[in-house]
């Protein structure tokens, strides 16, 4: 009988014909992303060179720009008011998502594991208000905000924002795929409702909140119509419109595009900062 020995298959021959048979495959599709990405960026990339080129000089899209300044970003961030507008802006963004993602949380977990009369159409009836355009109850909202003098106020500015539906319904579908196991086993230990939510609901629902931040300071960063209407002077003017006002004044294109660069900074920075945890969202949505 003869034996033969088969020849053992290693990887260093499999491995490149393995890659080249699904680049083969999906070559297409990542030359199509790859150009929507260009095209996503490009209007990006395009205001930042307008916005550091030299006033008054040609530049793109006739003409690469002969040299590069930051003398329209100096004129912008040196303007009257910027600083306390940047503060302002920042007091509305970060206060907002504060209490936002405490709030959502909070209602998240309760309308996704406990029980209690009316809760399904409670949540129904809430989420509906998504349905509504905020330009509807615009007028509503401002005449009640007036009647309890919150005009041109912190509080009027910030509180009429905070009932967020949308992070409501994403709370409660994440903590909805929580193990029962966990809070059954928290209860059986003797921990109150307070300390559940805390050692069990935050830590788990870290990465989804990490998430809603994200979007939230967006979201406010970049609000400009409610903050138009409610602040009336540079005591509780955002950055947005006060940018706004600084456009009215100049029309050099390089000025307008400056003042739009500085406004876009501070979200990159976020998102820079915090795209881990968005990741990670992604990832633990799909483990569950």
């Amino acid at each position: 009988m003869t034996i033969t020995a088969s020849r053992p298959v290693t990887s260093g021959t499999e491995t490149p014909r393995t890659a080249r048979r699904w680049w083969r495959g999906r070559w297409p599709l990542a030359a199509l992303l790859a150009l929507l990405s260009v095209l996503t960026v490009s209007p990006f990339v395009a205001m930042f060179i307008v916005a550091l080129s030299p006033a008054g000089r040609p530049t793109v899209p006739s003409r690469w720009p002969e040299s590069l300044t930051l003398d329209n970003i100096a004129r912008v961030v040196s303007s009257t008011g910027f600083a306390g507008w940047t503060v302002n802006s920042l007091v509305y963004a970060l206060v907002s998502v504060v209490v936002i993602l405490l709030t959502s949380s909070m209602a998240g977990y309760a309308f996704a594991k406990k029980r209690f009369p009316g809760r399904e159409a409670m949540f129904w009836t809430f989420l509906a208000t998504m349905m509504v355009p905020f330009q509807a109850t615009l007028i509503p909202t401002f005449v009640l905000v007036n009647s309890l003098d919150g005009v041109d106020t912190f509080w009027g500015l910030i509180v009429p924002t905070l009932a967020n539906s949308q992070a409501v319904f994403l709370m409660r579908q994440f903590i909805k795929g929580l193990p029962d196991e966990l809070f059954d086993a928290a209860k059986v230990d003797g921990a109150s409702e307070w300390r559940v939510y805390w050692t069990i609901v935050v830590p788990l629902t870290r990465p989804i909140l990490a998430t809603l931040g994200v979007f939230v300071f967006l979201w406010h960063w970049n609000d400009f119509l409610w903050p138009l209407v409610i602040g009336q002077s540079d005591a509780t003017r955002t950055l947005t419109v006060g940018l706004t006002t600084l456009r009215t004044e100049e029309t050099q294109l390089s000025l307008l595009m400056a003042s739009a660069a500085v406004s876009v900074v501070p979200c990159l920075l976020v998102f820079f900062l915090l795209q881990r945890y968005l990741v990670n969202s992604i990832v633990m949505t799909g483990l569950k």
